[in-house]
């Protein structure tokens, strides 16, 4: 049984790009000139999911653009994710006498640490 993706995400970068509105501008932060002057900061709206990535660390548009299409996919990959159903199951009875025997020593160890006045 194959779990139907919210979100099918595409093997190559191409075609992702294609389900993308790519939007490019000036990083702000550190960096100086590198960073002011050319518009390397890249921004990522994935139109079916309407995720947003934005990825502006590098001085290199393209380096910017990959960081952020490896960050789409994984922001994806957990849209997608679907937790497995939980299966109820209840302890064994030897598990329960082991857990009530526990409670009783340590009750007992307790016990015998009280004071008590004769």
């Amino acid at each position: 049984m194959s779990a139907q993706l919210k979100y099918p995400v595409p093997k190559s970068d191409e075609e992702l790009l294609r389900q993308c509105r790519v939007d490019v501008f000036r990083g702000s932060g550190p960096g100086g000139q590198g960073v002011n002057t050319a518009d390397s900061a890249v921004r990522l709206v994935h139109e079916p999911s309407g995720i947003t990535i934005v990825a502006r660390t590098e001085r290199s548009q393209l380096m910017n653009k990959r960081a952020a299409l490896k960050r789409l996919r994984y922001q994806l990959a957990a849209a997608n994710y679907v937790a497995p159903k939980r299966i109820a199951t209840r302890p064994s009875k030897s598990a329960d006498r082991r857990r009530l025997e526990a409670k009783k020593r340590t009750s007992d160890k307790k016990k015998s640490r009280k004071w008590t006045e004769d």
